[in-house]
């Protein structure tokens, strides 16, 4: 329990963050900063009690890796939707409740910026967090941090940058994206988060049967 206490806690600031953020009034181009950062902070803070995944994709890969035992895949999951859920509500109750005019998304380029991003995460995640050859490291944080922050930079624009299913069940419930485009976040983020588990099995050696 104490672990998916963790990643509620965690999942919850991420989302929070993201709607303070973006909804208007927000901070424009500095979003993606204060996104990044506070994932990097949430992962040092949560990381030794729950490996501060805060992303159902990033979970599975995790348990891909070996790192998130099988029964408690669902609890994650669970403790980070429900999180990324009352977040958004909480921020829209401080934004006033505004209509927010819900982006559309095109379906080919944002599957493919989901898919690279949340590849990207994940593959940092699994190098910087799991592998034997930088254990024990102190930046494992900072890299998740900045690489959710690059990668909304780079196509946040085309996707919403979500790279994470349960920050896209946020951004739905703010109206951030409309809920039709839901599914392209579910599809590409996961898959993203399963090939960079495979690729990280393929090319790290001494981690391949760890």
């Amino acid at each position: 329990m104490h672990r998916y206490l963790v990643e509620f806690i965690g999942t919850f600031f991420l989302v929070f963050t993201i709607g303070m953020s973006v909804i208007k009034p927000g901070i424009g181009d500095f979003a993606p900063l204060a996104i990044g950062s506070v994932l990097m902070v949430m992962v040092y803070a949560g990381g030794h009690i729950s490996n501060g995944a805060y992303n159902p994709a990033v979970t599975i890969a995790l348990w891909m890796r070996g790192r998130v035992a099988k029964l408690d895949v669902p609890g994650y999951i669970a403790a980070q939707v429900l999180a990324a859920i009352v977040a958004a509500v909480v921020a829209l109750y401080l934004k006033g409740n505004p209509e927010v005019p819900a982006g559309d998304l095109k379906v080919v380029p944002s599957l493919i910026a989901e898919f690279l991003g949340t590849f990207a995460l994940c593959w940092v995640v699994s190098n910087t967090a799991t592998a034997k050859a930088t254990a024990g490291n102190s930046n494992y944080g900072l890299a998740i941090g900045f690489t959710v922050m690059a990668m909304a930079y780079a196509v946040g624009s085309i996707s919403g940058g979500a790279f994470n299913p349960a920050v896209a069940v946020g951004i739905t419930v703010m109206h951030v994206v409309k809920g039709a485009n839901l599914w392209i976040h579910l599809v590409a983020d996961f898959a993203g988060g399963v090939a960079a588990a495979f690729a990280f099995r393929a090319l790290s050696t001494a981690d391949r049967q760890a």
